[in-house]
C-alpha cells in the first residue's frame, strides 16, 4: 500500500488527555469496505505524523512498594526530565482523580477467546457501570476478529454501553493492531470535548494477531501521537507468558499504561476493578520543553519522585514533527 501522509493539528498530550480543537484529515478505505463502523483501517506502513505544539501534557500514576495509590503529592516532589533536560516552564500541576473520561472497550472476538467469552462479556459491562459517570465521561464498545467493528460508539449511556458489549459474537481470526490503530485515530482523536479530557484504551485479548495490515509499532505509535493510555488485560490463562501477553505488555508501557495477567478467569472482574481505581488516580502536568525543535526526533520522558521507594508510571517519551 502507499503511504498517505496524515496531517494532525492538535495540542500534543502525553498520557490521556488531550486539548480541545483537532483536526485529522480521512483516509479513505479501501473500496471493498464494510460500512463506517466496521472493517479494516486503510493505514500506511510508515505513514507520517505532524504536530505543531511546544507544549506537553503528562498523565501519570504513583505507587508505593505494595502497588497501592499514592494521590497527595505536590509539585515540588517530582523530578521530570525531557530529553534529559529540565522542563523550561511548568504550566501546571495538578491531581487529575476527576478529569472526564474518554475510553474505548476493545474486545477480542476471534475464535481463540471462544471458550471464555461469556465471563469476558459480564466482567466488562461491570467494568463500564463502576468506570463511567454519565455526567462526564462516555465509552465506545469495538469488537475486533479480523476487522474490527463498532458495537456501540461514544455514549454516556450505560445500558446501551451494556448492550453493545452483548452484542459480541466470537469467530474469525484475529486483527489486534488494525483494531488499536483505528480506535485511536478514529475514534479517541476525534472525538471532541469542551475541555480537556483523559484518553484511554481496555484492551481485553489474548495478544495474538494473525491478520493485521498494520505493524505493532506503527499501531503503538498512533496510541502514543493520539496520547492514549492502553491498559491491557490479557485473556490467556495458561498461566505461561507467550507471544501474545508480550505484545500487550510492550503496547501498555509504551503508553503508559499496565498490561494485566490474571491466573484464573475470575481474576479478570479484579483486573477491571484495578484499571478502574487507576484512571481516577492520576496526575497531570503540563510544561514547556527546554530546546524543543521541530526535529523529528523522539524525546523521552523521565518522572521521579524525592522519595525513591515511590515508582512512577508515565509515558515513556514522544515524537516531534520534523519541519
Amino acid at each position: 500500500m502507499s503511504s498517505k501522509i496524515l496531517v494532525i493539528l492538535l495540542t500534543l498530550s502525553l498520557g490521556c488527555g488531550i486539548v480541545l480543537a483537532q483536526s485529522t484529515s480521512p483516509a479513505p478505505k479501501p473500496a471493498n469496505a464494510a460500512p463506517a463502523s466496521t472493517g479494516t483501517p486503510d493505514l500506511p506502513s510508515g505513514g507520517n505524523f505532524r504536530t505543531r505544539t511546544d507544549e506537553v501534557n503528562v498523565i501519570f500514576t504513583v505507587t508505593d512498594k505494595h502497588g497501592k495509590f499514592v494521590k497527595d503529592l505536590k509539585q515540588n516532589e517530582f523530578k521530570i526530565l525531557d530529553n534529559n533536560l529540565p522542563p523550561k516552564e511548568i504550566k501546571s500541576f495538578e491531581a487529575s482523580t476527576n478529569l472526564p473520561l474518554r475510553v474505548g472497550l476493545l474486545i477480542d472476538a476471534s475464535n481463540s477467546i471462544r471458550d471464555r467469552f461469556l465471563f469476558e462479556q459480564q466482567a466488562a459491562i461491570e467494568f463500564l457501570h463502576q468506570t463511567i459517570h454519565p455526567q462526564t465521561d462516555k465509552a465506545f464498545v469495538l469488537a475486533f476478529d479480523e476487522v474490527w467493528d463498532v458495537e456501540q460508539d461514544f455514549t454516556n449511556d450505560l445500558d446501551k454501553l451494556s448492550r453493545g458489549v452483548k452484542a459480541i459474537r466470537p469467530g474469525g481470526g484475529t486483527a489486534m493492531w488494525d483494531a488499536v490503530y483505528y480506535a485511536c485515530r478514529d475514534k479517541l482523536m476525534r472525538e471532541r470535548s469542551t475541555g480537556i479530557v483523559r484518553l484511554a484504551i481496555v484492551l481485553v485479548s489474548d495478544g495474538d494477531d494473525n491478520q493485521s495490515r498494520v505493524l505493532r509499532q506503527e499501531a503503538i505509535e498512533m496510541a502514543q501521537h493520539a496520547g492514549v493510555i492502553v491498559y491491557a488485560i490479557s485473556t490467556n490463562l495458561s498461566n505461561i507468558l507467550d507471544t501474545g501477553d508480550h505484545n500487550l505488555k510492550m503496547l501498555a508501557e509504551a503508553t503508559g499504561g499496565r498490561a494485566f495477567f490474571p491466573f484464573k478467569l475470575q481474576n479478570l472482574a479484579e483486573d477491571f476493578h484495578e484499571v478502574q481505581e487507576e484512571l481516577r488516580s492520576q496526575y497531570s502536568v503540563n510544561y514547556k520543553p527546554a530546546q524543543f525543535s521541530l526535529n523529528g526526533m523522539y524525546r523521552p520522558i523521565v518522572i521521579t519522585t524525592e522519595n525513591k521507594k515511590l515508582k512512577v508510571r508515565a509515558k515513556k517519551g514522544y515524537y516531534v514533527p520534523k519541519e
